[in-house]
């Protein structure tokens, strides 16, 4: 279920809480078709889906994400100092290309959130490989091994006389 299902959210029907318990069975059915609103005195409550609920509080906290990894991306961006004890710290080991190239990723796996319900993970997925690189960037085992060329042995071409 995508965000724009709930852009109208409580535009809904309002039903109150006398007609739901006369009519459990009809109004559970309207709430599987779109979110229902039930008035009880001056209170009103939400009655959705299970699974729609937990893609909005999904898309509450990868939006929280995404939020913040844009904004010290674009601070790193401007020369702003990021600490590293800051949740996203890491990105400071990108250089700029590197930090517009994050940008546009999520950004463009942002807009998708309208359209399809694996955005978020995509969007999750896009940051824990960008975490993963400033890991390997990082890494001073990683470095010595890509620079380590003293244990390099170069293959010969076999001959013809030992295939036989």
């Amino acid at each position: 279920m995508s965000l724009a299902i709930f852009s109208n959210a409580y535009s809904d029907e309002l039903i109150t809480a006398t007609e739901l318990n006369r009519q459990p069975g009809r109004i559970l059915d309207k709430a599987c078709e779109r979110p229902v609103t039930i008035t009880r005195n001056d209170q009103s409550f939400a009655l959705l889906r299970r699974e729609d609920a937990a893609y909005l509080v999904k898309g509450v906290t990868q939006s929280k994400a995404v939020f913040e990894v844009l904004s010290v991306a674009f601070s790193l961006l401007l020369g702003k100092e990021i600490g590293s004890e800051h949740p996203y710290g890491w990105l400071r080991v990108f250089d700029a290309d590197d930090l517009q190239d994050l940008i546009k990723e999520v950004s463009e796996a942002f807009r998708l959130t309208d359209v399809s319900n694996n955005a978020w993970d995509l969007i999750d997925a896009i940051i824990h490989e960008w975490h993963e690189s400033a890991i390997a960037i990082t890494s001073p085992d990683l470095a010595a091994a890509f620079n380590d060329e003293t244990d390099e042995i170069l293959l010969t071409q076999p001959s013809s006389k030992n295939a036989a």
